[in-house]
């Protein structure tokens, strides 16, 4: 059993949906079929998980509701009328967006939950009434009948023990299972959704939980590439790489796929391939526990904007037993969580998202630092970027550090931060943001270049 993976590209357009069922009648062992919301037909327009939260972000405000709701239905309009469905399916469309719209707004993050887990729902039950309508027996699958179970809030979505055995059943079912991505839900019954993209998530839980052969994330590039193509010109692909490589890449910027979606399928030693809807002919990136990663130590290098740093400095720090705790603690209280923290002797620097600070709260961490641990300095810095390189072969590799810093001094940028994980699958450095593009393409032509790389 193969359970595939259908991103938002995939399912833009009738044109595309009938591509995504090709692929599925094409091999009987895809049995379990993961769909995201509609995405983009073309590059100007708007992917239907942004129509319906702007149209949650209208009924909040007590705004107009009436033309982001049309917009909605006419995506879904076009595409019943493209696939030749009966157009009988619009109305129940229409019903249910109605519903969720006027459904309870006093809490408004699960009313925005409601709102955007529609886009996947209404995808998968057209994909499967597709499939019926070109003789595939076919049944959309519901996350809450299924038992895809989540924390309650407003812990961060996961998916409960229990569920594993409940979404086993699974396997069992005769007609292929099409499942909404996305979304679950918790034990008193509230829908929950998994961060952007998290439709990849789903479809690794369900590959996980039914010890799939292979679970395959059909997207709209033919494999992963070693670099961002809108930054590397021609980047190489990459044909296999490992979890842990594919987790670090993802992290640091890679959309190919959530950066969440590695674990589920990593512990059940689930492989997992990246294919292009478009070109499924095509072998993809083949993701597994173990490479062989002789031929270059460097499998990726990936980039992100968006960081800050929390600069901390105290005299005889070292010496203070508990000091990085109750640092870490303060962070906790304001609901900030942290990417890195290098450190010195007598300072260390706290790395996180810049999106997590609030107004004001930047004044207010600072002061509570100051006056909770009698800190000497403390500061915030922003607009920074994190350039990261990966591959399992790093540890193995003598002078990579020295070649990369070379490489970035060739740019004339300068180095803010270095820091290497214990697992040496991945190096990062911290630099400003205005650098990140030039740092990016110098390392890339350092590690990949035959003339540099030495290949």
């Amino acid at each position: 059993m193969k359970v595939c993976k259908f991103g938002g590209t995939s399912l833009a357009s009738a044109q595309q949906i009938k591509k995504a069922a090709a692929i599925v009648t094409s091999d009987p062992a895809r049995r379990i079929i993961v769909v995201s919301a509609p995405g983009k037909r073309f590059e100007e327009d708007t992917k239907m998980t942004d129509l319906l939260i702007s149209l949650a972000d209208a009924a909040l405000s007590g705004g107009d509701t009436a033309n982001g709701f049309r917009r909605v239905m006419d995506r879904y309009d076009e595409i019943i009328s493209g696939l030749g469905l009966d157009t009988g399916l619009l109305p129940a469309i229409e019903e249910d967006l109605y519903n969720r719209l006027h459904t309870n707004r006093d809490n408004p993050p699960l009313f925005l939950d409601t709102l955007k887990a529609s886009g996947e729902d209404t995808s998968a039950r057209l994909f499967a009434a597709y499939l019926n309508s070109i003789g595939l027996a076919a049944e959309y699958c519901s996350p809450k009948d299924a038992g895809l179970l989540l924390d309650e809030p407003p812990a961060y979505p996961r998916l409960l023990p229990e569920a594993h055995s409940r979404l086993a059943a699974l396997k069992d079912r005769e007609k292929i299972s099409v499942f909404p991505g996305f979304f679950g839900f918790s034990a008193s019954g509230t829908l929950r959704t998994f961060n952007r993209g998290g439709s990849d998530i789903t479809g690794s839980i369900l590959a996980a939980a039914v010890q799939a052969e292979l679970y395959e994330n059909f997207t709209d590039v033919d494999s992963v590439f070693a670099a961002n193509p809108r930054v590397v010109d021609q980047p190489a692909s990459i044909s296999r790489m490992t979890y842990r490589e594919m987790r670090e890449l993802s992290y640091a910027g890679f959309a190919v796929l959530h950066d969440e979606a590695l674990m589920p399928v990593y512990r059940a030693a689930v492989p997992l391939c990246i294919k292009n809807t478009n070109n499924p002919d095509a072998p993809g990136t083949m993701i597994t526990a173990e490479r062989d990663f002789s031929e270059r130590p460097v499998t990726g290098i990936s980039s992100d904007s968006g960081f800050s740093i929390l600069y901390v400095s105290k005299y005889l720090m070292n010496r203070e037993i508990g000091f990085g705790r109750k640092l870490l603690q303060i962070l906790e209280e304001e609901h900030i969580s942290y990417e890195h923290v290098p450190s010195g002797i007598d300072d260390l620097s706290i790395i996180i998202r810049s999106r997590q600070l609030r107004p004001g709260q930047e004044e207010r961490i600072v002061g509570r630092v100051k006056a909770e641990l009698q800190a000497d300095d403390v500061y915030f810095r922003h607009h920074f970027s994190m350039v990261v390189l990966v591959g399992e072969g790093m540890k193995h590799t003598t002078g990579l550090t020295a070649r990369a810093a070379a490489a970035i001094a060739r740019t004339g940028a300068n180095i803010e931060m270095i820091n290497q994980g214990s697992s040496e699958v991945s190096l990062s450095f911290g630099v400003l943001e205005h650098d990140e593009t030039k740092i990016l393409r110098e390392l890339y032509k350092e590690f990949f270049s035959p003339v540099y790389a030495g290949l």
